[in-house]
């Protein structure tokens, strides 16, 4: 009796004590750095790339075996970029905002 109320009164405040961790890391994220990430755009046409709202940013374009193919920094709020890479699939990445792209 006493190991399964001991059981119990554990399991109790185990579940009392998720949701209270879960917050304070929801709490933990600012708001002003979610507005700047949920801004950039990336349209992929063809071999065009068109960014926009990562002006002074760096756009990295990583192939799918994890190889850096360039780098380029964006100095423009909406900016057209060429892309001199084969065709395939590559990851594009602009501070925390990833895209995976197929170039054809």
């Amino acid at each position: 009796m006493k190991k399964r109320l001991l059981i119990y009164s554990v399991a109790a405040s185990m579940m009392l004590a998720v949701p209270a961790f879960s917050m304070a890391a929801e709490a933990d994220v600012a708001p002003a750095e979610q507005t700047i990430e949920e801004d950039i755009t990336i349209t992929v046409n063809g071999q065009w790339v068109v960014i926009n709202g990562a002006q002074g940013q760096t756009l990295e374009v990583v192939s799918l075996t994890g190889r850096r193919v360039m780098t380029l920094k964006i100095e423009s709020p909406a900016q057209r970029v060429e892309l001199n890479v084969p065709k395939g699939c590559y990851i594009l990445k602009i501070g925390k905002v990833v895209r995976k792209v197929a170039i054809r």
